[in-house]
């Protein structure tokens, strides 16, 4: 198998040559200007929309920062700039009523349809296939297409005010966001990537942010509506869902909407051996391997040992092995060492 075959096989719950590897579910650059998953050589890449034009300035401003500073993901502080994104104000500058909020939204939400933003991204999916590679995109947004950029938009305490006290203006605002990530789904699903990354931090280590109920209410019907237009362009198209953290409470949810697969399945937050048993093949698994201080602070042979582990309890079908936590510190050697040990393991 190639790796495009190898991780269609593996996220549809069958059981490939070897179980797959990826980096993360975003292009990685860890060590140097290099693609990190080129540079392993693993079985997943990545398409982006292209950034918008006017950001020059910013951009010579991270280039001109010295190597050892650290300003994390490059690709989403742009995202940051291009919605204006100041957190430092928006408590003090939230739009307070619905036409206030429909004015800012619109300054607010990116174009992503101009032809310039995403005419580049069948070329680039067809030249990744023709290397065997599976290739995976994701929606311009901000942190997440729904719960994490509404929160952003509105500050975190007076979202969460919003969703019990004014649920017109949370209805109004999702539906923008999820007009955006419709666009976006059936661009990315034309374009002919394998894998739609769908985004949103809707839980902590304890549980999700909000209850159940009232992420059914909100969020549910949005995430169905995206993933229906995706498929309508692209039946075959996987589906792939993040969140932190542990939001075990909306599995069930999430397989009836169509998610193929979950990730990061953190070991210190949900219990991947559970959900298999749940869930069998019906949700595959795109994570699972070590803490945050595995990968900052743990040894080679630690992560050798946790990939031993996970394809030992989990089984080789329905898994894609990659890091539960980014490795923006994490050593070369223990990520080395965790694409060795799914080689020589899976």
């Amino acid at each position: 198998m190639d790796s495009l075959e190898r991780v269609r096989t593996a996220l549809v719950g069958e059981r490939p040559d070897r179980v797959p590897c990826a980096l993360g579910f975003f292009p990685q650059s860890l060590f140097s200007s290099e693609d990190a998953d080129e540079l392993f050589q693993t079985d997943v890449r990545f398409v982006q929309f292209a950034p918008p034009p006017g950001q020059d300035r910013f951009l010579e401003y991270l280039e001109s920062l010295p190597p050892g500073v650290h300003v994390g993901s490059r690709t989403q502080l742009q995202t940051y700039h291009e919605w204006d994104y100041r957190p430092e104000r928006i408590a003090t500058h939230a739009p307070r009523g619905l036409q206030a909020l429909a004015d800012h939204v619109t300054q607010l939400l990116p174009r992503i349809t101009a032809t310039r933003r995403h005419a580049h991204l069948a070329q680039h999916v067809q030249r990744l296939h023709a290397q065997g590679l599976a290739v995976a995109g994701s929606p311009p947004h901000l942190g997440g297409e729904l719960f994490e950029a509404a929160w952003r938009m509105r500050g975190f305490s007076l979202f969460m005010k919003d969703l019990l006290k004014q649920p017109e203006l949370v209805d109004y605002l999702l539906d923008q966001l999820a007009a955006l990530a419709v666009e976006s789904a059936e661009l990315l699903a034309e374009a002919g990537v394998d894998v739609l990354l769908l985004d949103d931090d809707v839980a902590g280590g304890r549980g999700l942010l909000i209850s159940p109920e009232m992420w059914r209410r909100f969020f549910k019907p949005r995430l169905a509506q995206i993933i229906e237009a995706g498929r309508r362009s692209a039946p075959d198209m996987l589906v792939f869902y993040h969140s932190d953290g542990d939001f075990t409470a909306v599995l069930a949810d999430l397989a009836e909407i169509g998610c193929n697969v979950i990730n990061p399945v953190a070991p210190d937050c949900m219990d991947a051996a559970a959900i298999r048993k749940t869930f069998g093949g019906r949700m595959a698994m795109w994570g699972t391997v070590g803490t945050a201080w595995a990968w900052d602070r743990g040894t080679p042979t630690q992560l050798r040992e946790e990939v031993r582990g996970r394809i030992r309890s989990l089984g080789r079908a329905g898994l894609l092995l990659s890091p539960a936590y980014d490795l923006d510190f994490a050593p070369r050697d223990n990520v080395a060492a965790f694409v060795q040990a799914v080689r020589d393991f899976g």
